[in-house]
């Protein structure tokens, strides 16, 4: 599985989702909607609390940092 096509997908999803929601936010004045901020900076950042907990689109680790217990 290529983990860097995963990763540079969401990343432009959240830049987009957050635009978007921002977007509704000012065009229908539901402040709620201001909370595409959090998935801008996520996108921005290239940070993704999801991916974290789910493990689904990290990147894979060198091989050295998982066998250092062993």
């Amino acid at each position: 599985m290529n983990y860097n096509k995963i990763r540079s997908f969401c990343r432009v999803f959240r830049i987009i989702l957050g635009l978007g929601l921002i977007a509704a936010g000012f065009f229908t004045g539901i402040i709620w909607f201001y909370l595409g901020v959090i998935p801008l900076i996520a996108g921005i950042a290239n940070f993704c609390p999801l991916c974290i907990i789910t493990q689904k689109c990290d990147l894979p680790e060198s091989s050295g940092s998982k066998n250092e217990s062993n």
